[in-house]
């Protein structure tokens, strides 16, 4: 709900990126829960990623797009915070590779029961939509909400955590070209300076060449099969 209302504010494609924000929040969490202290490249990417959010914000610089930039950059954030807790629970949940349509299913009927307490609470729960939003949701519940989410399920559990990264930053790179060809979405220069902040710092903080190789190298080796 937070991503939906992000995207009113400061279109799609930024509020995409915005929610991708997760894998530094996931970093963050496993530091403060878990005892897991970040790598020196979160560390340094930290403040690179930052600067990017605020060129987003339209905070710097004239023309910023969306039509409350400031807002969705706010929404945004608290997408990826529950973007990270999303990840995390299904991680956790999905261990049983036999069963990746069960997390799924539970997650999806709690969207249902949240979805229908606070858009009446809220005041913005349209219940009778017409047929061309009827038809685009139910593409939309076919295919990245039900499919594309069960094969993150199935995915998670059997990928080393840097590869999943690398997969996931492609989300963000074609939602905001996706956004500015089929919507026509127009960034300002300096929020898409921004992206090009976020991006870049998320794939460093999460992308060392060594690490990377390993990875390659544990997919191509028969035992991973």
């Amino acid at each position: 709900m937070f991503w939906h209302h992000a995207i009113e504010a400061v279109g799609a494609g930024l509020g995409t990126v915005l929610g991708n924000l997760q894998v530094i929040i996931v970093g963050l969490v496993a530091w403060l829960l878990l005892g897991e202290r970040p790598s020196r490249a979160t560390m340094l990417a930290l403040p690179i990623v930052l600067v990017g959010v605020v060129l987003i914000s339209g905070v710097v610089g004239a023309g910023a797009y969306g039509s409350n930039p400031q807002l969705g950059v706010i929404l945004g954030l608290l997408t990826a915070v529950c973007y990270a807790a999303y990840l995390l629970t299904i991680r956790r949940g999905g261990r049983d590779g036999r069963r990746p349509a069960g997390p799924v299913a539970i997650a999806t009927g709690m969207v249902v029961i949240c979805s229908f307490v606070i858009g009446r609470v809220v005041g913005d729960l349209d219940l009778t939509p017409g047929p061309p939003s009827i038809f685009w949701l139910v593409m939309l519940g076919v295919t990245s909400q039900s499919a594309g989410y069960l094969l993150i399920s199935v995915s998670l559990p059997r990928l080393p955590a840097i590869i999943t990264s690398v997969i996931l930053l492609c989300q963000p790179v074609m939602s905001m070209g996706l956004a500015m060809v089929l919507l026509g979405e127009t960034p300002s220069s300096t929020q898409l300076l921004g992206v090009a902040f976020v991006v870049g710092g998320i794939t460093a903080a999460t992308i060392p060449v060594a690490r990377m190789r390993d990875g390659l190298q544990r997919l191509r080796s028969p035992s991973a099969a």
